[in-house]
């Protein structure tokens, strides 16, 4: 391939290697000395990890531990490499041409039914010609993010069911990762003030879309489902199951944590394994603990603790060395239930490499919004679907990692500038390139370039 004019001076330096990959649209693999020269050890071992194929077989849904991922070679973070390259900025094209190497999510929302099913279909074509899995997002359900910062969805019940019908059918028998409807559980509209679901009927109205919506995707052989259920600092764990119960979680392969959220995957995986326990417990385990979620120890509050006023007796969701409290009342009151009786779940880590985002004591008067745009966050745990992990079936880049949550103000009455950035935030979902060379620079571990493609 010609060497374009403005890179003739690259010739002999390592991001030679970067000029290949961005002119052939990030290209699956570059072979030779070059790609041993921007690579390390550690990559090369895992790229010598066999990957699986993926297949329409409905005899399982379960992610195999080699499953590769969908890259897209031209998702956000390839066309900004892309211009960067073009304006001599080689320190940021390297960045983000390491960020486009890696797999990510699709989300798919408001789009209509005709439209959504020809993008899903044009997706799994393409991952099918990668021979890789992609990973969906339906987010398009009424009502969503509680007219917020995320504001949309469907306008109806009946638009939404149409919706999710058509991607569920562009799906066709192809090996796919769903997740579906990212915060609708944890955000039900009773959730969103006491005058938007007086009655509860809105509630109601959003677990039978999400069980119709269960039931759409689980009929396509290849669909691995997850219904997505907050992050471990959000609902308690009895809540969070019962939630999941009603929903359908258990004719699906499991349950979602973290979306786009920035709690460790430690923490994650914790947490999601008491809800996995819980389910087991309220459906399963003994007949006094039948459809009582309530009675499990969580995040919050643990009977096990002492509960008293000495540091450390009591759980607390803020402090990871109470959590032991909790595991106590689960060992004394569920035990060790069958394996394969245990929901399993998926963790996003696309931006938890840092942790969440604690702003100095004092700084804001009012919710400094630590979910929102937190500053100095990285990425977390690359894509993988062989955990270690018994009950994780996989970490992923959920979040598009670069776009914006939305135009937070810490809630400064009045303000519209972010005091974090010095300026008004983009709206949800769009690009933010300075963002995304955070979460790139402070990405634990060291982010480096994908071979396992």
């Amino acid at each position: 391939m010609p060497i374009h004019p403005h890179l003739r001076n690259l010739r002999n330096r390592p991001l030679a290697l970067l000029t290949v990959v961005l002119m052939t649209g990030l290209g699956l693999a570059v072979t030779g000395s070059a790609t041993a020269a921007a690579t390390s050890p550690a990559d090369a071992t895992a790229a010598s990890t066999p990957t699986s194929t993926p297949t329409s077989s409905s005899s399982t849904r379960t992610l195999a531990p080699g499953t590769r991922f969908y890259v897209n070679p031209d998702g956000l973070a390839a066309k900004q490499a892309r211009t960067d390259l073009f304006r001599h900025d080689l320190a940021d094209a390297t960045a983000m041409a390491k960020l486009a190497s890696w797999p990510g999510a699709t989300w798919f929302g408001d789009d209509t039914p005709a439209q959504v099913n020809h993008k899903v279909k044009d997706l799994v074509r393409k991952a099918a010609a990668q021979r890789s899995v992609p990973v969906l997002v339906a987010y398009d359900i009424p009502l969503r993010d509680c007219s917020q910062y995320s504001a949309g969805g469907a306008q109806s019940d009946a638009d939404y069911q149409a919706w999710i019908a058509a991607f569920a059918k562009g799906l066709g028998r192809s090996k796919a990762v769903v997740i579906l409807e990212p915060d609708a559980l944890a955000n039900l509209p009773s959730d969103c003030g006491a005058a938007t679901d007086p009655t509860g009927a809105l509630s109601a109205a959003r677990l039978a879309d999400l069980r119709y919506a269960v039931g759409v995707l689980e009929a396509q052989p290849g669909a691995s489902v997850y219904l997505d259920a907050g992050n471990s600092h959000w609902l308690a764990v009895g809540d969070a199951a019962s939630r999941l119960i009603r929903a359908g979680v258990a004719q699906v392969q499991g349950f979602s944590l973290n979306v786009s959220s920035t709690q460790p995957t430690a923490q994650s995986d914790q947490y999601g394994t008491w809800v996995a326990k819980c389910i087991w417990f309220a459906t399963e385990g003994p007949a006094w603990a039948a459809g009582h979620t309530n009675y499990c120890a969580s995040q919050y509050y643990s009977a096990s603790a002492p509960n008293d006023s000495l540091p450390g007796d009591k759980v607390s969701a803020n402090d990871y060395s109470t959590w032991h409290w909790t595991d106590a009342w689960f060992d004394k009151n569920v035990g060790t239930p069958p394996a394969d009786q245990l929901t399993h779940f998926v963790v996003d880590t696309s931006r938890n490499g840092q942790g969440v985002w604690t702003p100095p004591p004092g700084k804001y008067a009012g919710d400094p919004q630590t979910w929102c745009n937190a500053p100095g966050r990285g990425m977390g745990a690359r894509p993988t679907a062989d955990t270690q992990v018994p009950l994780a079936d996989a970490y992923l880049y959920v979040k598009t990692i670069g776009t914006s949550d939305g135009q937070c103000n810490r809630s400064i009455p009045g303000g519209t500038v972010d005091p974090e950035y010095g300026a008004v935030d983009p709206v949800a979902g769009a690009w933010r390139p300075e963002m995304a060379l955070t979460l790139v620079g402070n990405a634990d571990p060291v982010l480096t370039f994908n071979r396992n493609r």
